[in-house]
């Protein structure tokens, strides 16, 4: 009867209830996932004139995507912050915050080194890592609810990832002599 009894009570221990289906850490990921790679796509077929030159220019000069990311940020930043919306309203929010994420961090390489190319290998890490950490908050278990099986499985999957990005980065190093040269030919035959 006691066990019935801890049972239940483990039931309506909100620690202990499942992660529900669409938590904003979700909906951020899929946004994120879904606009960096409609980006990467877009300005592949822009700069190889396969579509007409969708780039905003303001007085001749190129606004970068990041741009738009960041205002996006800003804006959706301000509105959690001071709005706190639930329901709907934080769906809707949580996919513009995604959005804003991966407009931004597409073009993290121009953060780094201004004038840069758009192929530049330090944003496609950039959007790798953020999307393994916006992955493991959406569907990690909390800390309150990590048991030690849990531990075991995270340090294995440490393990894993950094295995998987040494082979990563010596196949992109490979890649990258093939690729690399006709990826900066179409960038500067595309607009600037």
């Amino acid at each position: 009867m006691r066990r019935l009894s801890a049972m239940t009570n483990d039931i309506k221990n909100p620690a202990m209830q499942p992660p529900a289906f669409t938590t904003p850490a979700r909906t951020v990921l899929v946004a994120f996932i879904l606009t960096f790679t409609l980006t990467r796509l877009t300005v592949f077929m822009i700069m190889s004139c396969r579509i007409p030159d969708l780039f905003l220019y303001v007085g001749g000069a190129h606004v970068h995507h990041l741009n738009y990311g960041i205002f996006l940020l800003s804006g959706i930043g301000g509105y959690l912050l001071l709005r706190r919306p639930e329901g709907r309203a934080l769906r809707i929010s949580s996919a513009i915050y995604g959005i804003g994420l991966a407009l931004t961090f597409d073009e993290f390489g121009m953060w780094l080194h201004l004038g840069g190319s758009y192929w530049q290998r330090a944003s496609w890490d950039a959007v790798t890592v953020l999307s393994a950490a916006i992955a493991l908050i959406a569907f990690a278990p909390s800390l309150k609810r990590f048991r030690p099986r849990h531990w075991l499985s995270a340090v294995a999957l440490v393990l894993v990832v950094l295995v998987f990005f040494l082979m990563l980065i010596e196949s992109f190093k490979y890649a990258g002599k093939i690729i690399e040269p006709k990826l900066l030919q179409i960038e500067t035959l595309g607009p600037h």
